[in-house]
């Protein structure tokens, strides 16, 4: 049985990529003795404030989120500053999915990661 720890981090005045980096790691689990990459041995990340987070550099101007419908034409780009008006949990969880590795266990891994005070 693997032994969870739940690990609850004030976003408040931190700088995004570095904090979804952190939590990444957390929620891979490399911070255990007993960490392999193929074992799904991570903790519980809780994040709060995530409004308060600090952007640094051009992302609010530059920055955008690309998807596809499939069809033709179908490309829809999101603004950054858009989205983390709307929703700076979205963003934080984008940031940290992105971070974490490229394989089956991803998804397990993100919904371990719960964000409080969104809005």
């Amino acid at each position: 049985m693997i032994a969870r720890k739940t690990h609850l981090i004030d976003a408040t005045d931190r700088v995004l990529g570095r904090l979804a980096s952190e939590v990444a790691a957390l929620l891979h689990g490399k911070n255990k003795p007993d960490f392999s990459p193929y074992k799904d041995i991570g903790d519980f990340v809780i994040i709060k404030n995530v409004k308060n987070l600090k952007i640094t550099g051009r992302k609010m101007k530059q920055k955008e989120y690309f998807r596809h419908s499939g069809f033709l034409g179908g490309v829809r780009l999101t603004p950054f500053k858009k989205l983390f008006k709307e929703n700076p949990a979205e963003v934080f969880k984008k940031a940290v999915y992105g971070m974490l590795p490229k394989n089956k266990l991803r998804k397990k891994m993100i919904k371990r990661l719960k964000i409080l005070n969104a809005r």
